[in-house]
């Protein structure tokens, strides 16, 4: 117990990790189904039938039977997440928690792997205070921990994208130093690699950062011999090249053995999948439509600036700062020919090529950060820089008092921890108020484009009603159904139209300000929104 109880202390990142877990235990249940949600979780029951020898053998085996009701729009998107949460799930199932309700507590646990995994990509360049503080800023942003409840997809591949860098960069560290490689954080390292490939075909950019620094380290040591008297030690030395070709075998083998047993869609043709896959999903055909600066756009015809503008509003106020001089701060701390550099500029361009490919390229683009969250973790990393730099220099000549380290920590924390609990349990709309807020930026830009509001205006309105009525919903139904009582009948709008009458309820969101066009003239009964915005509203026929 007492080593147990010195480990926290000299390692604060579990305390963290404890308060999110205790926060996200107490919440939970608030938060709604997203717009994506029930088909992916139904994705997930039907994977069981891929993995049943009772199905291979059964002689009318179909393995389109395992991608759900949903197969078109989800088969092509590995399943590896779903694969490794869905036990954890159906085990709270059993314990009486609701199905939505479970995969947000289990989505939101698997999401505070991704904190630690940011805390010790941090630790490789930043004093463990520093590392903590960046962790933390991460960890309370509102974007962030709203998509870490309700956002199956891109929260986990962020956390097995991170991952599979940190320990990437971890086991060409050993090889590089002469250590002893452990066989375990090979493998670690390459199922993490693997099933981020599998969640997402942009996965193996992690693998390709870690080839890149072991390519570094190769070089650099090349250079350093070639420079030196040849003896017999250099002729020898461990850190050889031919010292990094099996760890990696073994890691690439691993890698793709794991995204194929966690993506059935591959099996029956792994290559040609896989590259449809790269193909489609670089296409990406989507027409959706988006309310940008108070302008309706296509998806695949947007504005440059819609990505920047993003990634300026969508974070809290001190993030940019921090990060351009954490930035400037980083690069001076360590010599341009040394490994610690190298996996620093090597992390920093996984944040800057990405954005640049976004920007030339411009392929379509949605629902804000969403598709773009696994840039982010190195933004927080280099904000750690300025946060060490200030522990260190700005306190009188001595090291600055821990009260104080946490007190500036608190300040920079405060406008994500108020945002989160203003716009609890629609965090992910949240914008920072150099934009105005999420109340400046309605009926301009996108908020609760997710139609998580479905629930609190069903479960509202089931509770005002004494006799029941029908519900006639604009879009995704089957969200508002899951919350519907006993005096509430749902009904898809875009397939009876014609059907309401006098004293019917329409539920309608405000993406792309779609309540303004329904039934306009019917007044609303209700409306669920945060901080002066609206997010979705009742209206009754007259």
């Amino acid at each position: 117990m007492k080593s147990l109880f010195g480990k926290i202390i000299r390692e604060p990142i579990y305390i963290l990790l404890a308060v999110n877990v205790l926060i996200g235990v107490f919440v939970f249940r608030g938060y709604g189904l997203s717009w994506d949600e029930p088909l992916f979780y139904d994705y997930a029951d039907a994977l069981g039938y891929a993995y049943s020898p009772h199905e291979w053998f059964s002689g009318h085996f179909d393995l389109e039977n395992s991608y759900g009701p949903s197969a078109e729009d989800h088969k092509t998107r590995g399943p590896a997440y779903l694969f490794l949460a869905r036990n954890f799930v159906y085990g709270l199932e059993d314990l009486g928690t609701d199905r939505a309700s479970a995969w947000h507590l289990v989505n939101f646990i698997f999401f505070q792997l991704g904190v630690f995994f940011v805390y010790r990509l941090s630790a490789r360049w930043l004093k463990p205070s520093a590392a903590l503080a960046a962790t933390a800023f991460f960890s309370f942003q509102p974007l962030l921990w709203g998509h870490a409840f309700i956002n199956p997809k891109d929260p986990p591949f962020l956390t097995f994208f991170l991952a599979s860098v940190c320990l990437g960069f971890e086991v060409v560290d050993e090889i590089e130093t002469g250590a002893k490689t452990t066989v375990w954080k090979i493998f670690a390292a390459a199922f993490c690699l693997g099933i981020a490939t599998s969640i997402r075909v942009l996965g193996p950019l992690a693998g390709l950062i870690v080839v890149g620094y072991a390519g570094f380290i190769i070089l650099t040591r090349r250079g350093l011999k070639s420079a030196a008297t040849p003896t017999k030690s250099t002729q020898a030395d461990s850190r050889s090249p031919q010292n990094y070709f099996r760890p990696f075998a073994i890691y690439v083998v691993v890698a793709i053995v794991v995204m194929l047993i966690t993506w059935p869609y591959l099996w029956e043709n792994p290559i040609a999948r896989l590259f449809g896959t790269l193909k489609f999903m670089s296409d990406n055909p989507t027409q959706l439509a988006v309310l940008f600066n108070g302008e309706i756009f296509r998806a695949n015809d947007m504005p440059r600036r819609y990505l920047p503008f993003m990634l300026w509003s969508t974070l809290t106020e001190p993030t940019w700062f921090l990060f351009g001089f954490g930035a400037l701060i980083g690069f001076r701390k360590f010599k341009p020919n040394s490994k610690e550099f190298a996996s620093l500029a090597l992390t920093l361009a996984w944040f800057i090529l990405l954005v640049a490919y976004v920007l030339i390229l411009q392929p379509a683009i949605y629902d804000g950060l969403r598709h773009f969250l696994f840039i982010l973790p190195p933004v927080f990393i280099f904000a750690g820089f300025a946060f060490e730099f200030v522990f260190e220099k700005f306190s009188s000549g001595a090291a600055m008092p821990i009260w104080l380290r946490a007190g500036l920590v608190l300040l920079i924390l405060l406008p994500g921890v108020n945002g989160i609990i203003r716009l609890h349990p629609y965090e992910y709309a949240y914008y920072n108020s150099f934009v105005g807020g999420t109340s400046g930026v309605f009926r301009k830009y996108e908020t609760e484009y997710w139609l998580t509001c479905y629930k609190e205006a069903m479960q509202e309105l089931d509770a005002s009603l004494d006799q029941p009525a029908n519900v006639f919903v604009l879009r995704e139904a089957y969200i508002a159904e899951y919350y519907s009582g006993s005096n509430t009948i749902v009904r898809d709008l875009r397939n009876a139209r014609s059907e309401v009458k006098s004293g019917d309820y329409i539920l309608v969101n405000t993406r792309t300000n779609a309540d303004r066009s329904i039934f306009r003239d019917a007044p609303p009964v209700l409306q669920i929104g945060r901080e002066g915005a609206t997010f979705c509203e009742v209206k009754q026929i007259p």
